[in-house]
């Protein structure tokens, strides 16, 4: 027999096989499927539950009348629509925006110096670290707290200490006294307790950098300040990037520091716009508008992170 007839003798086994080993796949590649499935099952069953649904019912809220203990009543968009007349929403909004304009910008540049100067091992280096992130690990509310007892002017030891070494003659009243130190307060209240949070994030991107880009510059004469600008921000912009949205959508959401500390004082100064909604569901009972400047929130914090993403992705291309 020759070759040529044995192959094609082998054909139609050779068809067969492969036309078998695919049946076989089949039924392999829809268990993996189905295994995979089940993974994801839990994480989609938590987020539609605790998510989902509650957003859907909050767009839902915010398209009636809700109050606390009567019916409800469709009356869209009226929530939205008075929204604008609410002059303390608007000064909420205002304050909410000068409030995380100030705090991004603070918080980056220090947190940003913090984890450059741990950056590197050497002796005591962790010492720092360990210090600078243990604010991290104490309660927010517990934070805001111990900074409201420390800056009381009736039994706060600040002002004892302040007088003592001769830095003021009287005491002050460091949250409802003057609305810009009251404001002062609330943002290095903020800054120390979320400075090391933020180190750590950056101090991780940091460290991804390979050390030899940094060699290479050296040897190729670049200066200190030459190799940040080259080498370090482009190279950190994903991790810079999600530390702002961090920071971006904590400071709009800010409540417990301007709750506890300032109680929105004095004279509403220190007012965000989440101490609104809560003054609306749980002081007015009109769950319906609170719901309807929920909505709004979540929309404003989409857009703003969204244009931060854009505009870092841009610059890296």
């Amino acid at each position: 027999m020759s070759n040529s007839q044995r192959v094609r003798d082998r054909a139609p086994v050779a068809a067969a096989t492969h036309r078998s080993h695919a049946r076989a796949r089949r039924p392999r590649r829809r268990s993996s499927g189905l295994v995979g499935l089940a993974y994801a099952s839990p994480a989609a069953l938590i987020v539609g539950l605790f998510f989902v649904v509650p957003l859907a019912l909050v767009v839902w809220m915010s398209l009636n009348n809700w109050p606390l203990l009567a019916a409800p009543t469709f009356n869209a968009p009226a929530n939205y629509t008075r929204i604008a007349d609410n002059d303390l929403v608007l000064d909420a909004v205002v304050f909410t925006l000068k409030y995380t304009a100030v705090v991004t910008v603070l918080l980056f540049t220090i947190s940003f110096g913090l984890a450059l100067l741990v950056q590197r091992r050497r002796p005591g280096v962790g010492l720092f670290r360990g210090a600078f992130f243990l604010p991290a690990a104490v309660g927010w509310a517990t934070a805001t707290l111990l900074f409201f007892g420390l800056l009381s002017d009736q039994i706060g030891p600040l002002n004892d200490m302040l007088v003592a070494v001769g830095l003021i003659d009287e005491p002050v009243s460091w949250t409802a006294g003057d609305p810009e130190v009251a404001f002062g307060s609330t943002v290095t209240l903020v800054i120390w307790r979320w400075a090391g949070f933020n180190m750590l994030i950056l101090l991780t991107g940091l460290q991804t950098i390979p050390t030899e880009i940094y060699e290479a510059a050296r040897v190729d004469g670049a200066s200190a300040v030459q190799a940040f600008r080259r080498i370090t921000l482009p190279l950190m912009r994903p991790t810079i990037a999600l530390v702002l949205c961090l920071m971006v959508t904590g400071s709009m959401l800010g409540f417990e520091q301007f709750y506890i500390l300032t109680r929105g004082g004095p004279g509403n100064s220190t007012t965000s716009v989440v101490m609104v909604i809560v003054r609306e569901a749980f002081v007015r009972f009109n769950l319906g508008s609170a719901a309807a400047m929920s909505v709004l929130v979540l929309i404003a914090l989409v857009v703003l992170n969204a244009l931060q993403l854009a505009f870092i992705r841009k610059r890296t291309q």
